[in-house]
C-alpha cells in the first residue's frame, strides 16, 4: 500500500495572527470656502513638516481631468515652489484658481483630505492628500440594468 502524505500543522499556526489594534487616523486637512488647503498644526507635527522653513511643489496626477489627489514635494530654494503660510489655527496653502480649474468645487462642497507620505525620489518624501468631498453622490439617472422585476399582479 501506498504512503499517503500528510501535512502537519503546529501549535503557532493555531494562534489568530491578527490582533485588535488601533491604527491611528492619518493626519488630515480640508479645503476652506476660499480654496486653501488648510493643514492643522497637528497634522503638520504628525508629518514632520517645518512650516515656517518648507516650501512645496504642488502637483496632481498627470492627463488627469478633475482632481482627485494633491501632491506636495519638499523643494528647497527652488523656483515655482508654494509656502505655507501662518492663519489662524493652522497652516494653509493658497490654491485657489488651481483648485477651480482642476473640477473643484470647494465654493459650494466641503472637502477634506488625508495626507499619506510617499517616496518620491531617493531622500525625497512627499505628501499626497487624497480629496473628499462630503457631498453625497448623485443618484443614478442611466439605463436601468439586469434583469426587469417580475409584473405583480394585483388582486381587486
Amino acid at each position: 500500500m501506498k504512503a499517503k502524505s500528510i501535512k502537519f500543522f503546529s501549535p503557532q499556526q493555531n494562534v489568530s495572527k491578527s490582533e485588535v489594534t488601533k491604527s491611528k487616523p492619518k493626519p488630515a486637512g480640508y479645503i476652506s470656502a476660499t480654496g486653501k488647503i488648510v493643514f492643522p498644526v497637528a497634522a503638520l507635527e504628525e508629518l514632520g513638516i517645518e512650516a515656517d522653513t518648507t516650501r512645496f511643489k504642488v502637483g496632481t496626477d498627470q492627463g488627469k481631468r478633475k482632481i482627485n489627489t494633491v501632491y506636495l514635494i519638499p523643494a528647497d530654494g527652488e523656483a515655482d515652489t508654494f509656502e505655507l503660510v501662518k492663519s489662524g489655527r493652522g497652516y494653509v496653502i493658497p490654491l485657489a484658481i488651481i483648485l477651480k480649474q482642476g473640477g473643484v468645487a470647494f465654493d459650494t462642497s466641503k472637502y477634506t483630505f488625508t495626507a499619506t507620505p510617499f517616496n518620491y525620489e531617493e531622500g525625497v518624501v512627499g505628501y499626497e492628500l487624497a480629496l473628499a468631498s462630503s457631498e453625497p453622490k448623485p443618484a443614478y439617472t442611466g439605463k436601468p440594468r439586469g434583469r426587469k422585476p417580475k409584473a405583480v399582479e394585483q388582486a381587486g
